[in-house]
């Protein structure tokens, strides 16, 4: 059954363009990680600074698989950090992880 993770990251309100330029310059670093279905970064369109990173998994175990791989703390360095440069200021405040499982819907 497939499992969705969010990550809710509050931003500071000028930040959330930075959040998302660095979501971009990673894309596709969890794509061949077994279990991966899919991923979205939602930005909010209302005066809201809390960012949505949606992704699903097709079990919990292939999640905690990423989450405990090299390749999980490799994804969540900066590219500064990458090439061995000092770490950029963080631009998330604060987030929270949500888990949900799919519970019904539409097909469409």
């Amino acid at each position: 059954m497939t499992v969705i993770k969010i990550n809710a990251i509050t931003v500071a309100a000028d930040s959330g363009d930075e959040l998302a330029k660095r979501f971009a310059a990673r894309a596709g670093a969890v794509d061949g990680q077994a279990g991966f279905e899919g991923f979205e970064l939602l930005q909010p369109t209302d005066d809201r600074t809390t960012w949505l990173v949606i992704t699903r998994w097709a079990d919990e175990e292939s999640f905690q698989s990423w989450v405990n791989s090299p390749a999980f703390g490799h994804g969540h360095r900066s590219e500064a950090e990458r090439s061995g440069e000092p770490a950029p200021a963080h631009v998330g405040m604060s987030s929270e992880l949500w888990s949900y499982a799919i519970a019904g819907g539409s097909g469409a």
